[in-house]
């Protein structure tokens, strides 16, 4: 599955024009190219990532931006290579952690180009809404909710209910605000407060 959502966004990737490569993603200051040089963990040694973490204090947002910073150079068509080619320790080592961080970042470039996907396959949708990165803290979002998906056969929870597609779900139990206008139900206006800096 993290195979198949890699060659989507490497699909798409490949068919945006300059401009759209400089556009602002959901990722607050992080353009698409900016947010592609993030997704390059697979085409670093372990050994050099675990230099860039040590550099970095152990602070996940620091390693992150470390990586935007390491390939800010390269041209688009360079990074679409690399993440094209990229099977590393991080694929290896944790496929699913890789998928939901692919899968929420895919979406991070589609939303704001006007670019949905057409369909997203069940599997991979349920996969991503069971095991939501955990280092976008997901549980401070879905604590004390009922979440359903409307899409696919999918519930998780008690409480106020949060109810939309799996895919504004996945999204929203990330913190992604845009999300939530495609949601419903009781549960919704303590999401949107949570979701609020």
């Amino acid at each position: 599955m993290l195979h198949e959502e890699r060659a989507e966004l490497v699909e798409l990737l490949r068919s945006l024009t300059n401009e759209e490569w400089e556009t602002p993603t959901l990722c607050a200051g992080w353009r698409v190219r900016d947010l592609v040089g993030h997704l390059q963990t697979d085409t670093v040694s372990l050994p050099n990532y675990l230099l860039m973490t040590v550099r970095a204090g152990f602070a996940v947002d620091r390693v992150n931006q470390a990586l935007v910073d390491r390939f800010a150079a390269l041209p688009p068509q360079e990074l679409v290579d690399r993440l094209a080619g990229s099977n590393g320790w991080f694929t290896r080592f944790s496929p699913g952690l890789a998928l939901s961080d692919m899968f929420v970042h895919q979406q991070d470039i589609r939303r704001p180009l006007g670019r949905p996907r057409t369909e997203i396959p069940a599997g991979r949708l349920l996969a991503v809404l069971n095991y939501p990165d955990p280092f976008a803290k997901p549980k401070r979002y879905l604590r004390g909710l009922r979440w359903e998906a409307t899409d696919v056969d999918w519930t998780k929870g008690s409480g106020p209910l949060v109810r939309g597609p799996g895919e504004a779900l996945a999204l929203a139990m990330v913190g992604r605000t845009v999300a939530l206008a495609d949601l419903e139900g009781d549960g919704v206006p303590t999401l949107r407060e949570r979701c609020t800096p």
